[in-house]
This record gives C-alpha cells, sequence and structure tokens, in this order.
C-alpha cells in the first residue's frame, strides 16, 4: 500500500518552506497536485503525485543544517525588499540546497542563526511548545540590578502579552558609561522580545547578540560565516525539543561571564 502524507508536510520536506509557511501557500491556491489547484490543508499524497508550487515541480532534497554566525547590518530572510543584504547572500552559491533561515534575528542583531532545508525541524525549533533555550548578551542602557530585572522571571507585558518567564544574570556594569552586559535567557521568539522585554524594565537595550541557541553557540564561526551541523547535534535538538515539549522543563542560568 503507497505510504501518504500530508500535502503540506511534503512540501515542507522538499525544502520549499516551513511547514507552516506551506500551509499558508495551499489555502492561497498556489499549489497544485497532478495538475489540479488543490487548497485542502488535509489533503494528502503519495510520491507518485506530481506536485507544483507557483508552477515549480517540487523534489526531495537531502537535508541540510546549518549554523551561522550573523553580523550586524543584515537581514534574516531569503529576500528583502529594500535590497539590503540577507542571510542568503552569506551563504550564496556555497551551498546547493534551498535552505531558509529558522526563525530570526534583527538587522541589527548578531549570532547564533540556524538554517535549513527540513520543513519539520525548523517547525519544532520554533514552536513555543518546545521551549528551546535561547540566550542573549545585551549591552543595555543604565546600571541594571537584580531588582530592576526582577519582573523579568514572572513575565512582563508587551502589546497586551505577558511574556514567558526568563532567567537573567547581570555579567557586568559599566559605570562610567552608564551600561550594564545582561544575559537574558528565553524560549519564545516574539518580534523585538528581548528588546522590547528589557525596555519594559527600563533598560533599552544598546547592543544585541543571541549567545546560544540550546547548547550550539558560535564559537569558531567567524562573522558571517557559517558551518554544517554534525547528525549528533541533530538529533539533540530533537530530541531536546521533544523533551521540552513533554515535560515543559525550565530554562536554567548559565555560569560565567562572557565579554561583549
Amino acid at each position: 500500500m503507497e505510504n501518504l502524507e500530508r500535502l503540506q508536510k511534503v512540501i515542507a520536506a522538499a525544502g520549499v518552506t516551513s511547514r507552516r509557511k506551506a500551509e499558508a501557500l495551499i489555502t492561497t491556491g498556489v499549489v497544485k497536485v497532478n495538475g489540479k489547484t488543490v487548497k485542502e490543508l488535509g489533503t494528502k499524497v503519495s510520491s507518485k503525485d506530481k506536485i507544483e508550487v507557483n508552477g515549480v515541480p517540487i523534489h526531495k532534497e537531502s537535508h541540510v543544517y546549518l549554523l551561522m554566525n550573523k553580523p550586524r547590518g543584515c537581514v534574516t530572510t531569503v529576500k528583502d525588499e529594500f535590497d539590503r543584504q540577507t542571510v542568503m547572500d552569506l551563504i550564496g552559491t556555497k551551498v546547493a540546497a534551498r535552505v531558509y533561515p529558522v526563525g530570526r534575528l534583527d538587522y541589527d542583531t548578531a549570532g547564533v542563526l540556524l538554517l535549513t532545508n527540513d520543513g519539520d525541524f525548523a517547525n519544532k525549533m520554533m514552536h513555543p511548545r518546545t521551549h528551546i533555550p535561547k540566550t542573549y548578551l545585551a549591552r543595555v542602557k543604565g546600571i541594571a540590578t537584580k531588582s530592576t530585572l526582577k519582573p523579568l522571571l514572572k513575565g512582563v507585558k508587551i502589546d497586551g502579552h505577558v511574556t514567558a518567564p526568563a532567567v537573567f544574570q547581570v555579567l557586568s556594569v559599566d559605570k562610567e558609561n552608564q551600561s550594564t552586559l545582561v544575559e537574558l535567557i528565553i524560549h519564545e521568539g516574539r518580534y523585538h522580545q528581548v528588546k522590547n522585554m528589557l525596555e519594559a524594565v527600563g533598560h533599552p537595550v544598546k547592543r544585541l547578540r543571541r549567545d546560544r541557541f540550546a547548547f550550539l553557540d558560535v564559537n569558531g564561526v567567524a562573522q558571517g560565516k557559517f558551518r554544517h551541523l554534525t547528525k549528533s547535534e541533530v538529533k539533540a535538538l530533537l530530541r531536546l525539543a521533544d523533551e521540552e515539549a513533554s515535560e515543559k522543563m525550565p530554562i536554567r542560568a548559565t555560569k560565567g561571564m562572557r565579554q561583549y
């Protein structure tokens, strides 16, 4: 019996986009199966079916997983309407597969960024229920203390939404320039979240870097460069996502100071 899979899963597995975005493509009518437009999300297909997205036939690619040290002044998107440099420009022709960013970092934020053509993997890494910790180093205005940052432990209200609890450390204080280096660990990924959270407690961000995604960092990877994740790293990330989703384990602070 021919194995059937959901259409959006097949599109994501082909590296076209994430599963969530594949669902949007289907409902907007740009996906065809065997020459017929399909808009039903429950549609299942087999390996024998011919699938087209925007008139382009899809084919199954080998999965690729990349870790990039994203520089500031670079957009986390496949294309930019203002013709700014994107993370895809940094990859260029070095990777044959059609990868795309897993989540995003702001234009002026540097650090760890994952890219892949595996839609299922991307979905697991981004979904809030997986509670994957993301560690940021923020140089903020003012002298931040445990007292001023304490509201972050329970969550702060931003645009009508209360953020999930975060973990923080005050790493160093620059009294002369009236700034503080803060480490913040979150597991959500809302727009401008770290900047908004710190501003909400009175410490606007001057400079920001994502230091780690789960256990991954950019040690040994120059800014603007990338490396392939190992099979063991990919397995560990997926295992962590499954564990966090089922157990809802709390995020934990890390030890040690970092220069920034």
